[in-house]
């Protein structure tokens, strides 16, 4: 047997669009100044609160400074209604996730997403039924680049770091493999905070997930 990892916002589907929606919604409750589609783009990857906080900061001032709890009420009902709503799966997620399973290859997602809205949109684009198990933000005590969702993968599974794969976009990922130390391939087209994902030196840059098939040629 063997084990894909992938992030899900940014190398799995495209969600930016529909993240920004809610944030504005919800600076737009407070008549706040809305953040552009690049900043949002550049926020995601801590998880919701913490994006959140960032478009609070830039277009309001210091959270610490308001009702946070009441923001983040605002927050949480915006991106449940849009969750799902405006995003798609980037090329060739779906086939590889099935030719994955089809090949006995465990999938599973570590996000740190809160598990509310990672369902949502999972279920949105039906990729309920092309992985195994999903790790949200609020899953587990830490999240990433805490190491310990990807070995609760593992351990879930029975599979080592010689038959793990961690898939991403971004540094954090990089970072969470490392730290679990189990390879890392990194696609180019997600949210790594402005910056080449080269930058963050993944083992491998791929134009789409699609690769990580022959990644488990002579593992099974």
């Amino acid at each position: 047997m063997a084990l894909v990892i992938f992030d899900l916002d940014g190398t799995l589907i495209e969600t930016a669009d529909e993240i920004a929606m809610a944030v504005n919604r919800t600076l737009k409750d407070f008549n706040a100044r809305p953040a552009s589609d690049a900043d949002v783009r550049r926020w995601i990857g801590h998880g919701t609160g913490w994006l959140m906080k960032q478009a609070w900061a830039d277009s309001v001032g210091d959270p610490e400074q308001t009702d946070w709890q009441g923001v983040m009420d605002r927050f949480i009902g915006h991106y449940f209604d849009t969750a799902g709503t405006q995003s798609h799966l980037y090329p060739r997620v779906e086939e590889t996730l099935r030719t994955l399973g089809e090949r006995g290859i465990r999938r599973a997602i570590v996000t740190n997403k809160e598990n509310r809205f990672t369902e949502r949109v999972v279920e949105a684009h039906g990729l309920q039924h092309l992985i195994d198990l999903v790790i949200s933000g609020d899953t587990l005590p830490t999240k990433k680049p805490h190491p310990g969702g990807i070995q609760h993968c593992m351990t879930h599974f029975g599979e080592s770091t010689g038959s793990t794969l961690f898939v991403g976009d971004s540094e954090i990922d990089v970072q969470t493999a490392r730290a679990a130390d189990v390879p890392v391939w990194a696609v180019p087209y997600g949210y790594n905070h402005g910056r080449p994902i080269a930058m963050a030196e993944p083992d491998r840059i791929v134009d789409d997930i699609s690769p990580v098939v022959s990644f488990f040629t002579g593992l099974q």
